[in-house]
């Protein structure tokens, strides 16, 4: 089961405002926004949290409201906490982009002379399997 978002508390299976942290949330959004550090504004608003736990506030979409949880923040304000995030990051060079992988041809089969020797050391026994290989032919037959 999970555990309700912090600004919530759960009565009779219903998510309720927990007005409180709530208002903790309310401020760490407008502190955030107002150019403090997530850690910053997180001390502002009153809670305790490392910084991946503030980030995952700040990027919480339950926060907005939906069919279980009431809003605590709207719409705009959610956009530009996010817009802001990036923003930062960007700035810092915190932005991880995925690289192009090249694409790699492995060999799909191998022709290979018959072979009968044993070795007891493994090392020498890949060695003279890996000289028995005579032919790499890739999938296109080349």
């Amino acid at each position: 089961m999970e555990h309700a978002p912090y600004g919530y508390r759960i009565e009779n299976g219903q998510a309720v405002l927990d007005e409180k942290a709530a208002e903790q949330v309310r401020t760490l959004f407008r502190s955030y926004l107002s150019g403090d550090a997530l850690t910053a504004a997180a001390q502002k608003a009153g809670i305790k949290a490392f910084h991946a736990g503030i980030t995952r506030i700040l990027q919480n979409a339950r926060y907005l409201g939906d069919a279980y949880y009431p809003a605590i923040i709207d719409t705009d304000t959610f956009a530009a906490a996010d817009a802001e995030r990036v923003r930062r990051a960007e700035k810092l060079g915190r932005v991880w982009e995925p690289k192009e992988e090249k694409e790699v041809v492995f060999p799909a089969s191998f022709r290979l002379r018959e072979g009968m020797e044993q070795f007891d050391d493994p090392f020498m026994q890949a060695e003279y399997a890996y000289s028995l290989i005579e032919v790499e032919v890739l999938e296109d037959g080349c």
